[in-house]
């Protein structure tokens, strides 16, 4: 299970880790536009916020259970329910500062939540999120100054695959 926020690499080190041990990856955004048939960006702007976190627990809830590397949306381990799923599972934190996630993820239209001053908004999410991504975690890599791969053999060297 990866956590982190936006430019952390969950996707990216989630599909790594999954090719390396023969297992899926299940990406709970990619999930979610396939099931809604559109984009997040899309979503949160024809159904709001408040509709997608919903999606986003039902779909967490309905990866839990299967075999693979999960990759979490940033604001999923947020809800109550998920937090709750989550205890007892290796859950890995993907810790990332605001510069170096500011730099991975631009000016990417396709993250709702950063639109507008990148910096100042990934800020604000840290503040918010990063007690629960350590209350959560059971390993923490560090990710600035890494790229995918390097993440990869951290987090591989740091879990034991069940």
């Amino acid at each position: 299970m990866l956590i982190g926020a936006p430019g952390s690499g969950k996707s990216a080190v989630g599909a790594l880790l999954a090719e390396r041990w023969g297992v899926p990856h299940h990406d709970v955004d990619a999930l979610i536009e396939a099931e809604v048939g559109t984009t997040i960006a899309e979503v949160f702007a024809t159904h709001g916020e408040e509709w997608f976190r919903r999606v986003e627990v039902e779909t967490t809830a309905a990866t839990l259970g299967r075999t693979g590397v999960v990759s979490l949306g940033g604001g999923a381990p947020l809800a109550p329910a998920t937090q709750q799923a989550l205890a007892g599972e290796v859950v890995v934190w993907l810790q990332v500062s605001v510069p170096v996630a500011a730099g991975r993820v631009g000016l990417n239209v396709a993250r709702p939540l950063l639109l507008g001053n990148v910096r100042g908004r990934l800020m604000k999410l840290l503040e918010q999120r990063t007690p629960v991504y350590r209350s959560l975690a059971t390993h923490t890599v560090d990710t600035d100054g890494l790229d995918p791969a390097q993440v990869a053999d951290q987090v591989a060297a740091a879990v034991v695959v069940r």
